[in-house]
């Protein structure tokens, strides 16, 4: 049973940009730099014929591409933070992306996404972290931004259960055309 989701794939110029950033936080454990991503649309784990009526439907996906920036660095989770990310400059054309693939997945019956939509690169995951030294290592890390990057196309991604995130695999890939 494939555990799918949908994103962008991150450049290489722009993962090496965001490789720079890991170290120095005790607790965390660092994605490794060939899995960052954004998601799009968690699907979780779904049987073969759901999964191939996924990406039947992805394709009817007509968007025109679009330029994304990351732009800062945060953390999730209020008193006890869970994971070192890079925000996402906002970009109406990836929010509309993201909308119809929830139309598409709800569509098919599966639930809506629980969580409001806020686009991220997970960094790292944090276990043992404590408020502070997730707010000394933000602050030591200052102003942080990318060149903006082209998103020519998003795709369906598979993963196995594991700890920490990765590997993933890209199952299809969709252009993106005006």
């Amino acid at each position: 049973m494939p555990r799918l989701f949908t994103g962008v794939e991150i450049p290489p110029e722009t993962r090496q940009a965001l490789a720079s950033q890991r170290g120095g936080l005790p607790g965390a454990r660092w994605i490794d730099p060939e899995n960052y991503h954004l998601t799009l649309r968690f699907i979780g784990d779904v049987d073969d014929i759901i999964a191939r009526e996924v990406a039947s439907l992805l394709g009817k996906v007509k968007r025109p591409p679009f330029e994304l920036r990351l732009e800062g660095l945060t953390s999730f989770g209020s008193r006890k933070p869970r994971a070192v990310v890079a925000t996402v400059t906002p970009a109406p054309a990836l929010l509309d992306v993201q909308a119809e693939h929830e139309r598409l997945m709800q569509q098919i019956g599966l639930d809506p996404e629980g969580r409001k939509y806020t686009p991220h690169v997970t960094l790292a995951r944090l276990r043992d972290s404590s408020s502070r030294q997730v707010a000394e290592y933000l602050a030591a890390r200052g102003y942080f931004r990318t060149a903006a990057f082209r998103v020519s196309r998003f795709v369906l991604f598979s993963s196995r259960a594991s700890i920490g995130g990765g590997p993933y695999v890209v199952e299809e890939s969709y252009p993106l055309a005006a």
